[in-house]
């Protein structure tokens, strides 16, 4: 097994960071709390956070090795972020690594129901998913969960058709998320 070194500098560092921003960006858009009932929590803002890389993972599944790279990248950048925020709310050291263990074991399989909705084209099984990861079963309008599932489509739509050379340069288009009734791309 190879082990590498997340805090040395790599030749997509860059780009993975502006990707990473862009993705951090799109998942704080206010859209999806003030309209779509997303708590404002820290457990809601991470699952936002993974959904988007999420999604910009698996526009770069299948490309070549340097999409592979890229998206592994982004992948341990993700949980280095989460792992500082972890410090800076306070959690201490001992508990941070299992913390964010339990992130990433998640995070895999949030992965695996994400793709099955969105393979199969299963808007209820999306929707449910949704609830369950992002709304963590609160009380919340179904529209609200179905808009956001919804959303999620338009973004893989949004991404399925930006060229990964896009998105390796740092630059992933998401869906519109500013209203339900404009879910296009993203400038």
């Amino acid at each position: 097994m190879k082990f590498r070194n997340p805090f040395r500098s790599t030749p997509t560092e860059g780009p993975v960071r502006d990707a990473y921003a862009a993705i951090v960006g799109q998942a704080r858009a206010p859209w999806f709390y003030r309209d779509l009932g997303v708590p404002d929590t820290p457990d809601a803002r991470f699952e936002m956070v993974a959904l988007h890389a999420y999604l910009v993972m698996r526009r770069l599944s299948g490309e070549d090795e340097a999409a592979a790279s890229f998206a592994q990248s982004l992948f341990d950048l993700m949980f280095i972020d989460m792992d500082e925020n972890l410090r800076e709310m306070g959690v201490g050291d001992l508990a941070v690594g299992k913390r964010i263990r339990k992130l990433a074991e998640g995070f895999y399989g949030r992965v695996a129901s994400y793709d099955e909705a969105l393979d199969g084209a299963d808007q209820p099984a999306l929707v449910a998913a949704l609830a369950r990861n992002v709304h963590r079963a609160l009380p919340t309008p179904e529209a609200d969960v179905e808009t956001l599932a919804d959303y999620v489509v338009a973004a893989n739509a949004s991404l399925a058709a930006n060229p990964a050379a896009e998105i390796l340069s740092g630059r992933p288009i998401f869906a519109d998320a500013t209203g339900a009734e404009n879910m296009s791309p993203s400038p």
